[in-house]
């Protein structure tokens, strides 16, 4: 029996070789951006603006 190539088969293939480890490599790279410690200081100043009188 043949494998049929399809535009399925090969849109999931792309998907599961390609976007998957961008998409994580992305997520990973904005933790270590947000849990890095010389940046508390700006998200404290951000997590006070909405308290803020003006």
């Amino acid at each position: 029996m043949k494998a049929i190539v399809s535009i399925e088969n090969l849109a999931s293939s792309l998907v599961l070789t390609f976007w998957t480890p961008l998409f994580v490599a992305i997520f990973i790279a904005i933790l270590v951006y947000a849990l890095r410690p010389r940046n508390k200081a700006l998200f404290d100043d951000a997590a006070k603006l909405p308290l803020r009188e003006d």
